[in-house]
């Protein structure tokens, strides 16, 4: 008889958490831009003929988008505002993805994140879609926890 190993399913898109300065902002419809990069810096030395040595250079963060429906909280206007102000609010982050059983499974925290860009999606009177507020947030540091 076949002995079968424990499975390692992948997770799910959709079970997931914001939490901004440790506290968990309920309703996200959808997180992008987890990205992170190194910058290459070519350097060749007289010695190697045609030959050139890839240094890492700056790494790099993508920006987070954030996207939920429009309510009359007015938290992520508010730090918006605060850039536009000239008085930038840095706050920490975290994103958070739940297992199938609603625990948390892997965590990334963001590090000194502020509102780049504030939208919202278009009005129209043809439709049903709900109002969406997208913010999108700069960060200098990711993390996996």
């Amino acid at each position: 008889m076949a002995q079968t190993g424990s499975r390692n399913d992948p997770f799910g898109a959709f079970n997931f958490l914001v939490e901004i300065e440790g506290v968990t902002i309920a309703g996200f419809s959808e997180v992008t831009g987890l990205s992170n990069e190194t910058d290459v810096i070519e350097y060749r030395t007289g010695d190697h003929e045609n030959t050139v040595t890839k240094l890492p250079g700056l790494k790099k963060f993508g920006n987070i988008t954030l996207k939920h429906g429009l309510t009359d909280n007015t938290e992520l206007w508010e730090w918006r505002k605060t850039v536009m102000d000239g008085k930038t609010v840095r706050k920490a982050l975290s994103i958070v993805l739940n297992n199938e059983a609603g625990q948390e499974a892997v965590r990334w925290n963001l590090y000194e994140a502020w509102v780049r860009k504030y939208d919202i999606s278009a009005f129209n009177g043809k439709g049903n879609e709900v109002l969406l507020e997208t913010v999108e947030l700069v960060t200098e540091k990711v993390e996996l926890a």
